[in-house]
């Protein structure tokens, strides 16, 4: 389905009925990424999956990205589809993503997870990173930009031995804009810090890291935990950063706990 919002069109699936969940996904990949998610919990929820501006098959116009206006196309489309308020699920730049709408629009959030993220800033060392992943995008392409984050977004094991999955990442990856995957590094480098605010979120909130995660590890999730009212920690075992890939069923069983409890 897709539809036009704030200027754009969002492409998304909606599948189920219930309480509707919200699933916000990683940099840079698209909303297939929630496939194993959508199927366990559709039967249950209704699931909502958003393939962000700049992304899969919605519009990736050349211009100015931000995340406080992809914030702003997912309150759009829960507009459009009648939703007032939901769960949200977001991992890694679908973190960055949820923590900027909660902060602008609490009330339409239920209960989240955060996923393999951070509410930190980025240190200098990461701003320069993004700027330098631009520059590949630009003169190289998605395909250079996959063989630099796949081992940034799977473990070592995965990436040995399982090419099916591999080749589902690179896929994604691939399969996107340079301006959408320029913009976003822009986007998330300008990105401010979200801690002072984690202590404002009183939603019931589960934090979720891949016991392998380098891009967004342990301490990461920790910090939130500290931070968050009431927040639970998971640590996924065999899991890097793209933690519901790698453990879908794990993964899921988190999500599904507390959405059972908000239904």
């Amino acid at each position: 389905m897709k539809t036009t919002v704030n200027g754009v069109t969002l492409a998304y699936s909606d599948t189920g009925i219930g309480l509707p969940i919200i699933f916000l996904h990683a940099f840079p990949l698209n909303r297939t990424m929630w496939a194993k998610q959508e199927a366990a919990l559709s039967p249950r929820f209704r699931v909502i999956t958003i393939d962000l501006r700049g992304h899969g098959e919605s519009d990736a116009p050349l211009w100015h990205y931000h995340l406080d206006q992809a914030a702003e196309d997912v309150r759009a489309l829960l507009d459009h589809l009648s939703i007032q308020q939901a769960m949200f699920v977001g991992l890694s730049m679908g973190g960055y993503i949820l923590l900027a709408l909660h902060r602008k629009y609490a009330d339409r959030v239920k209960g989240m997870v955060l996923a393999d993220t951070k509410a930190q800033a980025d240190a200098p060392e990461g701003k320069a990173g993004r700027f330098q992943m631009a520059q590949i995008a630009y003169k190289q392409g998605p395909s250079a930009i996959a063989d630099l984050m796949l081992p940034k977004l799977l473990s070592p094991a995965t990436i040995q031995s399982r090419p099916e999955l591999v080749q589902q990442v690179r896929t994604m990856i691939e399969g996107n804009q340079i301006s959408g995957i320029a913009g976003d590094l822009m986007a998330m480098e300008e990105r401010p810090d979200s801690v002072p605010f984690l202590r404002q979120i009183t939603c019931p909130t589960r934090i979720i890291v891949g016991e392998l995660d380098q891009a967004t590890p342990l301490s990461d999730a920790q910090l939130m935990a500290g931070q968050i009212p009431g927040a639970k920690l998971a640590i996924i075992p065999n899991a890097a950063h793209l933690a519901n890939l790698e453990q879908p069923e794990a993964f899921t069983k988190i999500v599904t706990e507390l959405a059972g409890e908000l239904a």
